[in-house]
């Protein structure tokens, strides 16, 4: 049972081993807008689930009355 999580033990070595094939892969340059993307991306979730909470409760509100 235990085997069957073993390769989810991620250390430094396998984070290492990450950041030289997304460097190898995608190139320096290229780094820096894939985090800006991955970072207004998250900016948008979370501000999209942010205003869809108080919508949903203006919603039942109106049904109670």
């Amino acid at each position: 049972m235990s085997a069957v999580f073993i390769p989810l033990q991620i250390g430094a070595p396998q984070i290492i081993l990450i950041v030289v094939i997304v460097l190898l892969l995608f190139g320096g340059r290229k780094i820096p807008e894939l985090m800006r993307g991955l970072g207004s991306g998250i900016k948008e979730f979370k501000d999209a689930s942010k205003d869809d909470a108080p919508a949903n409760n203006t919603e039942e509100d109106k049904k109670r009355l």
